[in-house]
């Protein structure tokens, strides 16, 4: 696939994530290095969506690091269970954050950063990474978001 997407800047949410889904399984296809794969579906999804910041957190022992990211600068490492990120992994599960300021625990990574979503992927039952999305405008994400998003997660899950 060329390196393009096309999704129109017009069109809804819902619209623009059913454009993209496609392109992003074509965009990683064949390609089995991870880096590579974590930056383009980082880059297509800042890129498409205009998120403030998009990027993935690996687990390396009792902590999530950085790994491939669109937007300001991160935090490198988080804890088992702290934050939003944490409480992902350790809970398995995937959270929507309608205001940052009110979960409790939350890492303030950027001040900007106004509500979240993250998303685990799964290898062999344990989770691998998880996807972060921050917005800068509050109560950004929602349902349509997390059926959207877990099929980014299902397309590198078959990479992992």
């Amino acid at each position: 696939m060329a390196e393009e997407l096309t999704v129109s800047t017009s069109s809804d949410k819902e619209e623009k994530y059913n454009a993209l889904l496609p392109q992003l399984d074509s965009l990683v296809g064949d390609e089995k290095d991870l880096i590579a794969n974590l930056s383009n579906l980082a880059a297509a999804l800042k890129q498409t969506m205009d998120f403030f910041w998009v990027g993935f957190y690996v687990v390396k022992g009792s902590q999530l690091v950085l790994g491939p990211f669109q937007g300001p600068v991160a935090c490198t490492r988080i804890d088992f269970g702290k934050g939003v990120c944490g409480s992902a992994w350790k809970n398995k599960r995937t959270y929507i954050v309608p205001d940052v300021d009110e979960f409790p625990g939350h890492i303030a990574c950027n001040a900007t950063a106004r509500s979240e979503i993250v998303l685990p992927a799964f290898k062999n039952n344990e989770v691998a990474l998880v996807l972060d999305i921050d917005s800068n405008k509050l109560n950004d994400f929602d349902e349509v978001d997390e059926k959207a998003l877990s099929q980014v997660i299902q397309i590198l899950e078959r990479l992992l």
